[in-house]
């Protein structure tokens, strides 16, 4: 089973109707099964955006409790792996949240990114492999 792991960018999206890919998200998010799977970084980052929106990180914490998305993924136990996805790429730069991602398609192959954030086609996994990502045409 695939399984969608959702990137910062689409969760702020969501949740803010003002987003120019709202729309987009919405109509993605109508053909996926929940749950779909992130990262505690992804969700830090997605609650620092929209803490000027009412009710903005709230709102992304109701989709973890309302078991829309699920963080399974813990640092503690990749950090290696992900401090050397964080090297390779600090180029780009990859940020904390963009090298778990890219970590758990690495754990999970079968795995496929919900982004907005066209590093992911510059990030590989397994060291040459193309992060298989879901992005809007034109990204």
């Amino acid at each position: 089973m695939t399984r969608i792991l959702v990137d910062t960018g689409p969760l702020v999206a969501l949740l803010n109707r003002r987003d120019h890919y709202h729309a987009w998200v919405r109509g993605m998010l109508q053909t996926v099964e929940p749950p779909m799977y992130t990262c505690e970084s992804v969700v830090s980052e997605a609650c620092f955006l929209l803490r000027r929106a009412i009710g903005g990180p709230d709102a992304v914490l109701r989709l973890i409790t309302g078991a829309v998305l699920r963080v399974d993924f813990r640092l503690a136990s990749e950090a290696e792996a992900v401090q050397r996805l964080m090297n390779k790429f600090e180029s780009v730069p990859m940020s904390l949240a963009d090298a778990c991602i890219v970590r758990m398609t690495e754990l999970d192959a079968a795995s496929i990114v919900l982004t907005l954030d066209r590093d992911f086609r510059v990030y590989r996994r397994n060291r040459r492999q193309l992060v298989p990502t879901l992005m809007p045409d034109g990204h």
